[in-house]
């Protein structure tokens, strides 16, 4: 870690274009350690762009990344999630026809005894942790051996959230994390949004629901065809400006 940088998450100049379309323009981005951002904007204002290049879905076009003061090259999730940077999307954060121990562990399941690539699955202390995870989320499923297909779709978030937890990210982003979920569900996403800072964690709150937002957010970063229009504490901006600005 850069012992100078306040951030942990930064951008320079960062910009991606898709042929002559130029969907974000030279953004800077920071997130502090222990800040959860709200990343507001209308479909089409970059946000979306910007969010898959810091979780390694995407390569900018020009600009730099840097994680804790350092210049980084993500060149997939996977990098991404090896320092650290968790993405929970509104859809596909789980496979449905895995279960949820599997869901948790997925591409990192502990082995056994190992031949070559091949080993046998740890599972006793699979479904273990993954009642532990899920249990610090406040999500308490009744078998991690559940199919995902048929939990709700705030159960998955929780499954999604729950692999973040269990694999030490420090930086999560929720992508539309309230969606189409039930309103306990809800309730249980944002108290768990609010306590990222004292967990330890910098988060980045996606959200058109800007009552949300302000429940859950210090910061607030508003985009707007491909650049920041606003970067303000939410105690120092009202749900109406934002709307004047989206």
């Amino acid at each position: 870690m850069n012992a100078e940088s306040e951030f942990v998450v930064e951008t320079r100049g960062l910009r991606k274009s898709y042929g002559a379309v130029h969907a974000v323009k030279g953004v800077d981005f920071r997130l502090r350690a222990r800040e959860v951002v709200g990343l507001l904007g209308d479909n089409g204002a970059g946000k979306t762009t910007l969010i898959r290049m810091i979780s390694g879905a995407e390569r900018p076009t020009s600009g730099d990344i840097l994680l804790n003061g350092e210049k980084v090259s993500l060149r997939s999730p996977r990098d991404a999630m090896e320092r650290g940077i968790e993405t929970i999307h509104q859809y596909n954060s789980t496979v449905g026809n895995m279960t949820i121990a599997q869901n948790i562990f997925l591409g990192r399941e502990p082995l056994g005894w190992k031949l070559g690539n091949f080993g046998i699955l740890r599972k006793g202390e699979m479904r273990k942790a993954s009642e532990d995870a899920l249990g610090k989320v406040g999500f308490h499923l009744r078998s991690p051996d559940a199919i995902v297909s048929d939990l709700s779709g705030g159960q998955r978030q929780g499954v999604a959230i729950a692999r973040a937890l269990q694999f030490q990210a420090n930086i999560m982003i929720l992508d539309e994390p309230t969606n189409h979920i039930s309103v306990k569900e809800t309730n249980n996403v944002i108290r768990f949004t609010k306590e990222l800072p004292e967990r330890g964690y910098a988060g980045i709150f996606i959200s058109h629901n800007l009552g949300h937002v302000f429940q859950t957010c210090s910061r607030v970063i508003v985009m707007s065809r491909g650049n920041i229009v606003a970067d303000r504490a939410t105690a120092d901006i009202t749900i109406e400006e934002i709307e004047g600005l989206l």
